[in-house]
């Protein structure tokens, strides 16, 4: 099994969508790695070396930025806008949907469990 970026990639899947699995790679970005090092896309993870693996998470370390990285830096974005008193961040502090749905009917994931708000008692 390859250990990319701290990923263990599944074995039997091709290689282009196997470093998908890696957390900020998406379908492009892996095509793109793959070009930059001359692998072929139809070759499964179990099919690579040793010296495959480390020019794949090489390039990785080269053109993007990935995993703990990624979500340190997403995490402190949405802070900021928090900080910042921004729309965006007061929707993110309520815990509500930040990208204009709507939230009478909707949002039960991001809001949680409903709350019944008074009782109707004859």
């Amino acid at each position: 099994m390859a250990r990319i970026a701290g990923v263990d990639l599944p074995k039997k899947k091709r290689l282009e969508y196997a470093l998908t699995y890696i957390y900020g790679i998406g379908l492009h970005t892996s095509r793109k790695i793959l070009d930059a090092t001359g692998l072929d896309y139809n070759k499964r993870v179990f099919e690579l070396t040793e010296d495959d693996a480390a020019t794949i998470a090489k390039e990785i370390r080269a053109s993007a930025v990935v995993e703990g990285d990624l979500r340190k830096q997403v995490a402190m974005d949405i802070k900021a806008l928090m900080d910042l008193g921004s729309y965006r961040g007061l929707r993110h502090r309520k815990s509500l949907p930040c990208r204009g749905q709507k939230t009478k009917t909707n949002a039960r994931t991001r809001k949680g469990k409903k709350k019944t708000v008074g009782s109707v008692t004859r």
